[in-house]
C-alpha cells in the first residue's frame, strides 16, 4: 500500500486564481505525454488537444464562447448588468491563466453502427475515454506542481470554439482546462460520505 501515493491524488484540487508566469512548453509537454497513458475504448485514443500558451489565442477562445454566453444567459432571464459581471468573471477566469488546454474528441477512428442505440453507446465510450485522458491530465499537472482548473463552457459553444481556434474537421471540443502556478491556496470543498455514493452489494 502507498499511502503517499493516495495523499498525492487526494491534494489535487480546482485553482482559479494563478501567478502571471508562464508554463514552460517542456512542461506542458511532459504533462500531455502523460496524459495519453490513460486508457480508452479499443484504445482508440479519440483525444485531440489545443493548447494555448499565449494570450492572444486565450483572447480568442474567451471573445467566441462570450458571444454564446451572453445569449444563453439572455434566455434564461438575467439583466445586463448580471450578464456582464458573468462574462467578466469568465474571462478574467480564462485570461488569467498562463495557460489553457481545449481538451476534444475525435470520433473518426471509432466503431460505426447501423443502430442509433449502439452508435450512442459508442459515442459516449470517446467521450469517456477523452474524459479520462482530461482527468490523468490534471493529475499530471499536479505532478509538475501547477494548479489546474476543469471548465465545461467548450461544450455550450462548440462551433464558435473551433472557428476561433481553426481546428481540424472533426475534432469537438468537450472542455477546457486551465493551467498555472496557483495564486494561493485553493478552498477545499468538502465531498460527499461514501456512504451517500457508494453501494456494495
Amino acid at each position: 500500500m502507498n499511502l503517499a501515493a493516495h495523499e498525492f491524488l487526494r491534494t489535487r484540487h480546482s485553482v482559479r486564481t494563478f501567478r502571471p508566469e508562464p508554463v514552460p512548453r517542456e512542461v506542458l509537454e511532459r504533462i500531455l505525454s502523460t496524459a495519453v497513458q490513460a486508457p480508452s475504448a479499443h484504445n482508440r485514443q479519440p483525444w485531440r488537444f489545443v493548447i494555448l500558451d499565449q494570450p492572444a489565442g486565450r483572447e480568442r477562445l474567451a471573445v467566441a464562447m462570450e458571444i454564446g454566453f451572453a445569449v444563453d444567459l439572455r434566455k434564461d432571464g438575467l439583466t445586463e448588468i448580471e450578464i456582464q459581471k458573468q462574462l467578466a468573471r469568465s474571462r478574467a477566469r480564462i485570461l488569467g491563466a498562463p495557460a489553457a488546454v481545449v481538451l476534444c474528441m475525435d470520433e473518426s477512428e471509432m466503431d460505426r453502427y447501423p443502430d442509433e442505440s449502439r452508435q450512442a453507446a459508442e459515442s459516449l465510450m470517446a467521450a469517456q475515454s477523452v474524459a479520462l485522458a482530461g482527468g490523468t491530465l490534471l493529475l499530471a499537472a499536479h505532478a509538475e506542481g501547477l494548479g489546474s482548473l476543469w471548465m465545461c463552457a467548450p461544450l455550450f459553444a462548440q462551433e464558435r470554439v473551433i472557428r476561433a481556434l481553426d481546428m481540424p474537421a472533426g475534432w469537438q471540443p468537450q472542455a477546457l482546462l486551465l493551467l498555472g502556478y496557483a495564486a494561493r491556496e485553493p478552498v477545499l470543498r468538502p465531498r460527499k460520505p461514501l456512504r451517500e455514493v457508494v453501494l456494495y452489494r
